[in-house]
């Protein structure tokens, strides 16, 4: 459905820091600065592109706007996260751990914020 996600960042060389790790542990490879200094990431047929805004003004996080990232197990998320922690994010609402969606799912969540306060989400579907 999608052919790529942008997100704003208002320190382009943090945004590369933090993105390189918490994709690193997923497999994704090293983010590539390209010539309009956007910081691109290609895995799994998708593209994220993170940018400084081309309005000129600040980025800043979406309302009500989560990025959600599919890990291949809980400790994949586990690892995700600590990789976001320690690359300059900061823990969003509760630790990471199972949660009971809706229609009797069971997931594992954990859930950052990255340096431009951009809200991510470690993804990993348990059951349902």
């Amino acid at each position: 459905m999608f052919s790529h996600v942008t997100l704003g960042s208002n320190d382009i060389d943090a945004s590369k820091r933090f993105y390189d790790a918490v994709l690193g542990v997923l497999g994704a490879p090293e983010g590539v600065i390209d010539e309009r200094g956007r910081l691109i990431y290609m895995h799994g047929g998708g593209r994220l592109v993170i940018t400084r805004p081309v309005d000129g003004n600040a980025a800043a996080s979406g309302n009500g706007h989560t990025l959600g990232f599919l890990a291949p197990s809980t400790s994949a998320v586990d690892a995700w996260h600590a990789a976001g922690i320690e690359s300059g994010g900061v823990t969003a609402e509760n630790p990471p751990g199972i949660r009971n969606a809706t229609e009797g799912r069971v997931v594992y969540l954990a859930y950052l914020r990255d340096p431009s306060g951009n809200k991510l989400c470690g993804f990993h579907k348990i059951s349902g």
